[in-house]
């Protein structure tokens, strides 16, 4: 199993919105490539920031590359982070999971 990593800080006025962005549209699109297993959303509040991270878990890289594309890593984006993102992440970080308990 490959888990893949992304971080993004968003406005704090933006903070539920991007959360509702990401519950109705992020999220649903994981899960509907074949070869995903499962992810972990998370969030926090730092002074006038939100800051998210994403971990996803895989099957393999091919998997990967077919939700990513070619080059897996790249950060995947959607227009409407546009709306709400301070910055864009190149790339993304993957590891082998060698334990899931």
């Amino acid at each position: 199993m490959i888990a893949r990593i992304w971080h993004g800080s968003i406005r704090i006025g933006n903070f539920e919105a991007y959360t509702a962005f990401l519950r109705r549209v992020a999220i649903p699109d994981y899960k509907k490539t074949e070869g995903f297993i499962k992810l972990v959303f998370l969030r926090r509040t730092e002074g006038n920031f939100g800051c998210f991270t994403l971990i996803t878990f895989w099957e393999n890289l091919d998997v990967i590359r077919e939700f990513a594309g070619e080059n897996i890593n790249n950060a995947k984006y959607y227009p409407e982070d546009n709306d709400y993102l301070l910055k864009f992440e190149k790339n993304v970080v993957h590891f082998d999971v060698f334990a899931d308990e």
